[in-house]
């Protein structure tokens, strides 16, 4: 009997997975009573009367459903943005992880890390790409090795005596190497080193990649930091060791201007026949600068380069370790979801940023500029998808609250990690340090909706922007936006081959709305099966104003626990919280399981340019703070929070009016 009862378990999760990915279920299990309770949808103005879309053409006459059918069935998780030891201010602190290293434990395996400790993810990934920086790729490898190419060079040889006196004056080391960067002046000529790093990075994805189980995408991190401001692009490729393997990284000794980056992805491009795609991460220290309406010159952006820069980066990375980048409560006031997990540093000063340059900094606002320069230039540079990185500099992806390893080596598991500084400057006792490691979010991970798991099925995917961002956990999102869908079609069994059939998914174009329609959103999301329920599901618009300036607006279309959207689109009552901070636990008992939402926008003018995307709130979960300070039975400062709102971000769905 007990084996059946398991069985039975498992069939019933397996069911509810596919339900929401085929929209098979309206219904919600509810923690507190054990009794099965609607999906709470929004609400809305009265929507006029409508029938189902027709049904999608299936099967291509044949018996089977699926002959022919070739839209996107599944979500692959993983990350486009993580470091080994082969990156300098990983390598150059300590970590001696490898390609190798992370790509095994990414596929379900453990490692020690440099710390003894032992560590393994609570599940494998399907995808990663290790974006290790170009600049002095692998030296770390060649200071401890002694390397003959790295001793013939007077400051190589000085950082590799540096390094071996003592853990001090290795970081000594690194600090010098992270001044140069920010000159764009190399110390000493790497080129060399880069190469061999890069063939041997390049061997380890080959090795480890396995089509249909397990992908490993090509890639390498440009950090142009002009001053100390933040200007990285991770660069992925979608091709295979044979084209590049033709190519070494391009760095920020080569030129700190994107402008020169896009040059270079196009050369690969004419080079190899190949494919390459760039993405801006960590805007939210760029003092205003990663989100502009000029070039890096300084110059007020043209067509030709907004054209250029929509092209060649599809996709804004919208969170991870340093801080979350969607937007910030000066930005949008009426967000009572945005001050979450900021870093707001000017690393030029060293003191905290301006409110002047935050909008050249969060992504809703890029979003927002874009559709200004649109207007005016006839090209939108911002209009990329979103994604969550991770930025790991330890040598694994740690993401998760409960397992989070820090993103430098002084941020490894201890009793005193919380504490330790990564900023000196801006000591307050009421808060501390400018940033320390405290101030660190266990995040992110990408979300990519593909048909198969392999390079050409998750490139394919990133450039279309079909993906979403999260911050650590694994929920399930689908949106579809068109123009005829009724209230029926979400309830669809072929929910997801309809949606495809009649309208875009996320990362899609609407245009020239027919006379009287107004955009309707379908939504489903699921909670990870090892995360905290669902507090909501918002959809986020910006359009262009009659004046010419960008507005925001959040809706709030499906909510959990009987609570009730106002006719303004807010539902004003809070869900609740379950954490138990000393014991850093929490319970399912409030938010739900799964939600989905109808929604048609009660605000449409089909003369303005818009875009929206989906926002989905989880129910509040302890920290990896809290975890800290339960495993080691410490007392952190009252300043560290305990607690954590996740979420995840769909990359937008556009409408442009007839031109």
């Amino acid at each position: 009997m007990a084996t059946l009862v398991v069985i039975s378990l498992a069939l019933i999760a397996t069911y509810a997975v596919r339900s929401v990915l085929h929209g098979r279920s309206r219904a919600t299990a509810d923690a507190r009573t054990g009794e099965l309770a609607g999906v709470v949808y929004a609400a809305a103005p009265p929507q006029e009367a409508s029938k189902p879309t027709p049904a999608a053409v299936v099967g291509g006459g044949q018996y089977s459903p699926n002959v022919g059918q070739t839209f996107p069935d599944r979500v692959y998780w993983g990350v486009a943005h993580v470091h080994t030891g082969y990156s300098f201010d990983a390598g150059m602190f300590g970590i001696t992880l490898t390609p190798d290293d992370l790509f095994r434990v990414a596929r379900g395996g453990e490692v020690v890390m440099d710390n003894g400790v032992r560590f393994k993810q609570d599940r494998p990934l399907d995808w990663v790409a290790i974006t290790d920086h170009a600049e002095y790729m692998g030296i770390s490898d060649q200071i401890r090795a002694g390397s003959p190419d790295l001793l013939a060079n007077p400051q190589g040889k000085r950082w590799y005596e540096m390094s071996k006196t003592s853990p001090q004056e290795g970081v000594k080391a690194a600090i010098e190497a992270v001044v140069s960067m920010q000159t764009g002046k190399p110390v000493f000529d790497a080129s060399k080193l880069t190469a061999a790093a890069w063939a041997h990075a390049v061997e380890a994805a080959e090795k480890w990649n396995e089509p249909g189980v397990f992908t490993t995408l090509h890639g390498f991190e440009w950090t142009s930091a002009p001053g100390g401001n933040n200007l990285h692009r991770t660069v992925v490729f979608r091709d295979n060791a044979e084209h590049v393997s033709q190519v070494v990284p391009f760095s920020t000794f080569d030129s700190q201007d994107p402008a020169d980056l896009w040059k270079y992805m196009d050369a690969y491009a004419k080079k190899t026949g190949g494919q390459v795609l760039a993405i801006p991460h960590n805007g939210n220290l760029s003092n205003g600068q990663m989100y502009s309406a000029e070039t890096f010159e300084g110059k007020p952006m043209d067509r030709a380069y907004a054209e250029a820069r929509a092209g060649h980066e599809p996709l804004l990375e919208a969170t991870q370790i340093k801080g979350d980048s969607e937007t910030h409560p000066y930005l949008s006031p009426n967000d009572e979801f945005a001050n979450f997990e900021r870093w707001d540093i000017n690393f030029t000063k060293m003191e905290p940023a301006e409110n002047s340059v935050l909008h050249g900094n969060y992504v809703r606002s890029a979003l927002k500029l874009g559709l200004e320069l649109d207007a005016k230039l006839g090209a939108n540079p911002y209009k990329a998808g979103l994604i969550g990185g991770n930025d790991a500099h330890v040598g694994v992806v740690t993401q998760r609250e409960d397992n989070f390893f820090g993103e430098f080596a002084n941020g490894l598991p201890s009793p005193d990690r919380w504490k330790t500084p990564l900023a000196m400057v801006h000591n307050d006792p009421k808060q501390g340090p400018l940033i320390s490691v405290w101030g660190e979010q266990a995040a992110g991970l990408g979300g990519v909706w593909a048909r198969e798991n392999t390079r050409e099925g998750i490139w394919d995917a990133l450039k279309r922007k079909e993906v979403y961002a999260t911050t650590g956990d694994r929920p399930i999102i689908r949106v579809f936006a068109g123009w005829d869908f009724a209230q029926a079609d979400l309830d669809r069994p072929d929910f997801a081959a309809n949606g495809y059939a009649h309208g875009v998914p996320m990362g899609g174009d609407l245009s020239k709305a027919p006379v009287g329609k107004r955009p309707v959103f379908m939504v489903h999301a699921m909670r990870d099966p090892d995360g905290p329920n669902l507090d909501r599901i918002q959809i986020i618009k910006g359009w262009l104003g009659k004046d010419g300036k960008a507005q925001e607006r959040i809706f709030d279309v499906a909510v959990s626990g009987g609570r009730k959207i106002g006719p303004d689109g807010r539902c004003k009552t809070p869900v609740g919280s379950t954490v138990d901070v000393p014991n850093a636990t929490y319970t399912n008992t409030i938010g739900a399981a799964t939600l989905s939402a109808y929604w048609k926008d009660p605000a449409f003018d089909a003369t303005q340019h818009a875009f929206y995307y989906v926002r989905v709130i989880q129910i509040p979960s302890p920290r990896w703070t809290a975890y800290d300070q339960k495993r080691y039975g410490i007392k952190m400062a009252d300043y560290v929070p305990m607690t954590v709102t996740d979420r995840a971000y769909t990359s937008p769905i556009w409408y442009s009016p007839a031109k």
